[in-house]
């Protein structure tokens, strides 16, 4: 599961958290957007829980230095030895650029400088590297986990995928259907055969729209479609799983900046595809179904279809009691 959910503050998540435990959860995961940062929730879950593996999905790799990077990693190794997944990725234009003010210039470069990099810090080496503007030298974890990570690579389409199956723990991917996954981790595990490696984690954040009712999830999903999906990333990545056609109309309304009109233009049929919704039961058939076309560790991100938070919180804690696993 993600958290923090929403309507409910982190404060407040160590009740949560066990109850997630008690429920079969096995794994607590962040996102970092424009709320919460990737790390610092998971520094509480990892006082909060004694068995739950924690993960980050994912810390944005061009907003900090590979120092800070390493050294914010290496605590949470250290508060959850064994039980930590380091997810990182390059992150949008949006976020990179326009938010933090940094180029978003050759990510795939970025990627594989950053995992060499940490490589040998977690090992503790004394390092030297040149990653994107930064010249390192000289530079030494004092203190490295005695558990270092598994590190997991944010990927959507084939260089970043591959990249990660091949050098790194796993791959974290966002926005798939349970038939997307089967490509997803034909290539993954491709990639990690031909690195003479065992198939890597492929863990997909799965998110579930907290309804039954049809008309309401539709709403909801059509609005996040339109905003996500005409991002240049995620757009190029649904013409690479082909859905190139289907979202076009929409993706010339908004680049038009008919933002209503592209709203209205996102095909029913991609958001029952990519979104989770409906009764408890059919919900867990399509996650199982995510499972069965290849992901190997499935991280839901419940969606209120409320904006009220009391009312966010008593949807998120309904929805965590009826995924639960069986």
């Amino acid at each position: 599961m993600t958290y923090p959910l929403e309507g409910i503050p982190l404060s407040e998540h160590a009740s949560v958290l066990k109850t997630a435990e008690d429920l079969g959860y096995t794994d607590a995961w962040t996102a970092e957007v424009n709320a919460n940062d990737a790390f610092t929730p998971l520094a509480a879950f990892a006082t909060w829980t004694k068995d739950t593996r924690l993960g980050c999905a994912i810390a944005n790799i061009y907003s900090r230095t590979p120092t800070l990077l390493v050294q914010t990693a290496s605590v949470i190794a250290d508060l959850a030895a064994g039980r930590f997944c380091l997810g990182i990725g390059t992150s949008s234009p949006a976020i990179v650029e326009n938010w933090n003010g940094v180029p978003l210039e050759r990510p795939v470069a970025r990627m594989r400088q950053t995992l060499a990099f940490l490589k040998q810090a977690f090992a503790g080496e004394k390092m030297a590297a040149s990653i994107g503007p930064y010249d390192i030298r000289g530079f030494r974890l004092a203190r490295p986990p005695a558990a270092p990570p598994r590190v997991y690579v944010a990927a959507l389409r084939e260089k970043m995928l591959r990249l990660g199956a091949a050098e790194a723990d796993g791959v974290i991917t966002n926005y798939i259907s349970p038939d997307d996954a089967r490509k997803i981790s034909a290539v993954a595990n491709d990639a990690a055969k031909a690195a003479g490696k065992k198939g890597p984690d492929i863990a997909c954040r799965i998110f579930v729209i907290a309804t039954e009712d049809e008309n309401a999830a539709q709403m909801i999903g059509r609005f996040i479609v339109s905003g996500y999906l005409t991002t240049p990333y995620y757009y190029a990545f649904h013409e690479w799983l082909g859905r190139g056609k289907a979202l076009g109309p929409m993706m010339r309304a908004w680049q038009s900046g008919e933002r209503q009109q592209a709203v209205g233009l996102v095909p029913a049929n991609v958001v029952e595809e990519i979104f989770v919704y409906g009764s408890p039961e059919a919900c867990r058939d399509k996650i199982r179904a995510y499972c069965e076309n290849g992901i190997t560790t499935p991280i839901m991100n419940i969606i209120p279809t409320v904006r009220e938070p009391a009312g966010q919180r008593e949807q998120c804690l309904a929805w965590l009691e009826k995924l639960a696993p069986r």
